[in-house]
């Protein structure tokens, strides 16, 4: 990385090449996204418009709304913090030292995660680690209409809470419905350590940003709390935050709600969880599976375009709706688990829920949190595991949100160069201060606590773990060793694993990362990252490059196919066909298939079949199930129609088949993730598009051998090795002509004979249908 100036005042922006600083224009930043930002999507997205004040004389920002200014000097012990402005007046810049509740501290590393050694560690240090008792504690007098004798918070969740190893804050900040002597009311509490004024609005004081005012806590935490009598479920309500700085204000949604209002309104509903939940024999099952050899096949899907009401407007399905037609489904089709994109609350569809505001309420475009629970219950009831996306590496930059949430980046670093993601306009949380950290593995957890959620899959976790992702040579600053490796977010995402393990083991944690990073699904303890399953991305890459090609020229590109067994037990694996290959022009998965259209749809049944048999849990995006044949679209429903069709019903019932197969055969799951469960037989017969290997369970008689012939050549008698003698019978074959294919089979019992070959001592003589794979299962002699 180039050198800065370090002698002079002034220094440049990596993003724009303009000088900042003392002896600069002071106030550059973008203009808040309005929409709730961008699609989730590539390099396509362009970077923010940047405004630049001259000399002494500040450009106006508009009428109305404060701007919002980025701080592109380099990070040193007194952080240079630029502000937003009132109204109507010019930006400054103001050097300041870091304040309680504002330093970046690093996260303490190597300290125990255990309750009782964080007790030991907070009586040690005078503290007290009795829990806050919900009744008056006496501090000062009542100030108008709210109350400060009432606190949620003891010294020792305070401590946890700058420590960043407060795992649970969803318990104590935000809103929650209480009594105090008698008296009805909501007790409030939020973080907004430079501020110097919070006061709550809503509907109880007909929005009065002035009358409700909250009080700092004594302890320099940066908490604001009090009690506000007769306010109950179902009221509106925002926080006004008067920071100290340049007499910015703001109106904000408050982090910790557990409800909000529909887009494009962006109010917080005082809210109290009211569900009776009915999965426990699912939580049992859960727990007594924990740690053993399982199926994993996901169904992967957006909520608001699985299904849609043409005659209501074309609106999504609620989650009750979904409920009633979605773990019928799911269970039909014998996938495991379902996984959700992003169902936290997001103002902008487009997003596809990526750009969250809301991250411990549910998507109220879709009902109450009640009603999600509601759908969450009924898939557990019929056995079907939910996953659902988590989002930590970026937020977007509306203003209610958590975007200089107290007149300061808050939530996210201040630096444009680690603070500001160029790919999809948004935020980078800042992960080395620690009250931070604390907010985003509590709101892990909560999922997983409130909403009974049996796994996260974290996305975009390439982009957190290194410091130039996606910028240019001068656009990101080294970490303390000079590498470009993000320590802060690597500790937050090791720290997150052992949380979710420890508090919920029976749960999961999947990482989408796309890189080469070691030991991502290795253990903590041994250097790893600690998550239970990692996206194959190289996989989707490679096979789909391999399947776009004609049959003809598939000789020439063997490794594409074969290439991911090299790497295949590196880490536990799942494959994904997912949304992001439906999507930004790609195309849906039958239109990448070469060929006419019996040859089209006997590629997809042969790359899902190839898939099944592949090492790795499997995941696959909603549409694929019926051959979707246009481009995913989040404003439209699926395709249902297609299924009057054969070819399209057709990989309806392959899926379901290969579902149920891939259930019934341990060979195909009982090793997914360790090298004993595969052997190649060939991998060789590139002339022919031809590959075939053996994948085992415990037993010799779970043992499944797969042949696949990727052309529509038919072989009436082709030879392959075996290991042992015996009898070999053809399970399962893609040409069946139940699923749309030519009905190609090898009936009856193939016997292995005394004759070696691909150097095994038996072989056998099959038959291979065209552009198919079939599976055959081991019978002993």
């Amino acid at each position: 990385m180039a050198k800065k100036k370090e002698q002079e005042n002034t220094q440049q922006n990596p993003l724009t090449g303009m000088e900042t600083g003392t002896g600069a224009a002071m106030n550059e930043g973008t203009e808040p996204n309005k929409t709730g930002g961008r699609k989730k999507s590539k390099k396509d997205e362009g970077k923010a418009t940047v405004e630049v004040q001259s000399g002494s004389a500040a450009a106006q920002p508009k009428r109305g709304r404060p701007r919002k200014t980025d701080n592109s000097a380099k990070e040193s012990a007194a952080e240079e913090m630029m502000v937003k402005p009132k109204r109507g007046r010019a930006a400054t810049a103001t050097s300041v030292g870091p304040t309680a509740g504002q330093s970046e501290t690093k996260p303490k590393r190597g300290r125990s995660n255990k309750p009782v050694a964080l007790q030991q560690e907070a009586q040690e240090a005078g503290l007290s680690t009795t829990p806050a008792p919900v009744l008056e504690q006496p501090r000062q007098e009542q100030t108008g209409p709210v109350y400060y004798d009432v606190s949620r918070l003891s010294e020792f969740d305070v401590y946890l809470f700058r420590e960043g190893r407060h795992f649970n804050l969803y318990e104590k900040l935000g809103s929650h419905l209480m009594e105090r002597q008698g008296t009805k009311g909501a007790y409030f509490a939020v973080w907004a350590p430079n501020a110097e004024q919070v006061s709550v609005m809503g509907d109880f004081n007909s929005w009065n940003r002035e009358s409700h005012q909250l009080q700092a806590r004594a302890d320099n935490s940066g908490i604001w709390e009090g009690f506000i009598p007769d306010v109950q479920a179902g009221m509106l309500y925002k926080y006004h935050i008067k920071s100290r700085y340049h007499m910015y204000h703001v109106e904000k949604s408050d982090p910790f709600a557990l409800r909000r209002e529909k887009p494009p309104q962006t109010a917080s509903v005082v809210h109290e969880f009211r569900h009776t939940w009915q999965d426990q024999n699912w939580l049992a099952q859960r727990k007594s599976r924990h740690g053993q050899p399982q199926p994993y096949s996901v169904y992967e899907m957006h909520v608001g375009s699985w299904r849609r009401k043409p005659e209501d407007n074309n609106r999504p399905l609620t989650y009750r709706e979904l409920a009633e037609e979605l773990p019928a489904y799911v269970k039909d089709l014998g996938f495991t688990h379902v996984e959700f994109m992003p169902v936290m609350y997001h103002p902008f569809s487009g997003s596809w829920g990526y750009q969250i505001t809301g991250y411990f309420a549910a998507a109220s475009l879709y009902g109450s949190p009640e009603d999600l629970m509601f759908l969450i219950d009924a898939l557990h009831r019929e056995g079907i595991g939910v996953i659902m996306d988590w989002v930590p590496s970026h937020f977007p930059s509306d203003e209610h949100g958590l975007a200089y949430f107290d007149g300061t980046h808050l939530f996210e670093h201040a630096d444009p160069r680690k603070g500001y993601h160029p790919d999809w306009n948004s935020y980078i949380f800042n992960y080395g201060r620690n009250e931070v950290r604390s907010f985003l593995i509590s709101n892990a957890l909560f999922w997983l606590d409130k909403y009974h959620v049996d796994g996260l899959r974290v996305d975009a976790v390439a982009s957190m773990l290194y410091l130039d992702y996606s910028r240019k040579h001068d656009e990101w600053i080294p970490n303390e060793f000079g590498g470009r490796e993000n320590l802060e977010a690597i500790s937050l995402l090791k720290d997150f694993n052992e949380a979710v393990h420890t508090q919920f083991p029976e749960t999961l944690t999947i990482a989408e990362e796309s890189t080469a990073w070691p030991q991502v699904t290795g253990k903590v303890a041994d250097g790893g990252l600690g998550f239970d399953m990692k996206w194959m991305m190289g996989w989707m890459h490679d096979t789909l490059t391999y399947f776009s090609k004609d049959p003809i020229y598939r000789r020439h590109h063997q490794g594409d196919i074969t290439f991911s067994i090299i790497y295949a037990f590196s880490e536990h694996f799942m494959l994904p066909l997912s949304h992001d290959e439906v999507v930004h022009g790609k195309g849906s998965l039958i239109r990448k298939m070469p060929g006419d259209e019996w040859q089209a749809f006997a590629n997809l049944r042969a790359l899902y079949t190839y898939m099944y048999a592949h090492p790795g849990a499997k995941l696959l995006f909603m549409g694929g199930e019926m051959a979707q044949s246009t481009e995913w679209n989040h404003d439209s429903s699926l395709d249902w129609h297609l299924l009057q069709y054969g070819n399209h019903a057709g990989i309806q019932e392959l899926i379901r088949a290969l579902n149920h197969t891939y259930q019934q055969e341990p060979a195909l799951y009982g090793k997914a993730f360790e090298p004993a469960g595969f052997e190649w037989i060939d991998y060789n017969d590139a002339h022919n598009s031809v590959i075939s290997f053996l994948r085992k369970g415990e037993r010799p008689e779970e043992q499944l051998l797969v042949v696949c012939n990727f052309t529509p050549g038919v072989h009436d008698n082709y030879r392959l090795g075996v290991p042992t003698g015996g009898n070999w019978v053809e399970v399962f074959n893609s040409d069946d002509s139940l699923f749309g294919g030519s009905n190609f089979h090898n009936h009856g019992t193939l016997q292995a004979i005394p004759d070696s070959f691909h150097g095994h001592d038996y072989s056998i003589v099959l038959k291979l249908p065209p552009m198919a794979v079939v599976y055959f299962k081991y019978q002993p002699a």
